[in-house]
C-alpha cells in the first residue's frame, strides 16, 4: 500500500462563512511551514457566493460542493476521502493557526507515536485564552455549573484559567484545531455521522482514548479564533442540534440511568 503523498490535508467545512473561510485558508501557509500540505473545503450548502470566491482567490483549495447541509461530520469524512497527507488537520473556517503552528505540532506529533490526537491553545482576538481542552460529558458536566467545577477542581476540570507550560494529556480537545493522524482516522472510521453538529470531536477523542493512544494538548501551538460564529448566524438551530448531539452521546456512551436522568432534568 502506497505511503502518504504529502505531510498533511487540511479540512474545512464552511456554510455561508466566506471570509472566514478565506481567512482560514490564508493562514495554512506561514502555519505549515516547509511542510507539504493541501487544503480541502467541504461547502456545506452555503447561499452565499464562498465557491466562487474560492474558486477564484485560492484556486489550490480543493472544492467539494454540497447543495444541502450534510453536518459537520459527514463532510469531515466526504473531505478525508480525498485526502492524501499523512495527518489531517481539522480546522474551523474561524480558526486562523499562527506561523508554525502546523510546524510544531507535526514535529511533536512525529516524536511521540503514541499521540494520536493533537490540539492547540485558542486565543481570542486580544490574545486572552479560551477554552480549548474539555472533559468527556457525565452528569456533572452537563447539570452542574461548568465554571464553578473548573474554579474548585482544577485538576479534575481543567479550563482557560490553567496556562500549561508544556504538553499535557487530556481527555478531548476543542475541535476548532484538531491534528489527527490519518491511519488512526482510517482505522476509526472517522467521525460518528450521527452527530450532526456538536460533540463529534469529543466522541472521537474517547474511541482515541479507548485505543489505548493518547490525545494531547499542545499549549505552544496558537490559533487564534473567532469562537461559534458559524453557531452565531444560526444560534436557535445551533441550540436545537447541541442537545441532539448531546442525547445522541449519552445514548452511545453511558448507560439508561444516566439518560434517564438527563432527560428529566432537561424538563424540569
Amino acid at each position: 500500500m502506497a505511503g502518504p503523498d504529502m505531510d498533511g490535508s487540511v479540512i474545512i467545512i464552511t456554510r455561508n462563512t466566506c471570509a472566514l473561510t478565506c481567512a482560514a485558508a490564508r493562514s495554512v501557509p506561514a502555519a505549515a511551514g516547509s511542510l507539504t500540505w493541501e487544503v480541502i473545503v467541504v461547502d456545506n450548502g452555503s447561499g452565499d457566493d464562498t465557491a466562487g470566491v474560492l474558486a477564484r482567490d485560492f484556486p489550490p483549495v480543493k472544492l467539494i460542493r454540497s447543495e444541502a447541509n450534510l453536518g459537520f461530520a459527514r463532510a469531515c469524512n466526504l473531505a478525508a476521502k480525498q485526502a492524501r497527507g499523512e495527518f489531517l488537520l481539522l480546522l474551523n473556517s474561524d480558526a486562523r493557526p499562527q506561523p508554525d503552528a502546523l510546524v510544531r505540532a507535526v514535529g511533536w506529533m512525529r516524536v511521540h507515536r503514541d499521540c494520536a490526537v493533537a490540539g492547540a491553545q485558542l486565543l481570542n482576538a486580544d490574545g486572552s485564552h479560551q477554552n480549548s481542552i474539555a472533559n468527556f460529558p457525565t452528569l456533572a458536566t452537563e447539570l452542574l455549573n461548568k465554571p464553578l467545577l473548573r474554579r474548585l477542581f482544577p485538576r479534575r476540570f481543567p479550563g482557560k484559567e490553567h496556562h500549561f507550560t508544556g504538553p499535557v494529556e487530556v481527555e478531548t480537545v476543542v475541535g476548532a484545531f484538531m491534528l489527527i493522524r490519518k491511519e488512526v482516522w482510517d482505522k476509526l472510521g472517522g467521525l460518528d455521522e450521527r452527530y450532526f453538529f456538536f460533540f463529534e470531536e469529543t466522541d472521537f477523542c474517547l474511541q482515541v482514548r479507548q485505543a489505548g493512544l493518547r490525545v494531547m494538548h499542545l499549549p505552544d501551538v496558537r490559533v487564534w479564533h473567532d469562537q461559534g460564529q458559524t453557531a452565531k448566524q444560526i444560534s436557535a438551530a445551533a441550540r436545537i442540534e447541541y442537545w441532539r448531539s448531546r442525547y445522541a452521546y449519552f445514548r452511545k456512551h453511558r448507560g439508561p440511568g444516566m439518560r434517564l436522568v438527563l432527560d428529566r432534568k432537561s424538563v424540569v
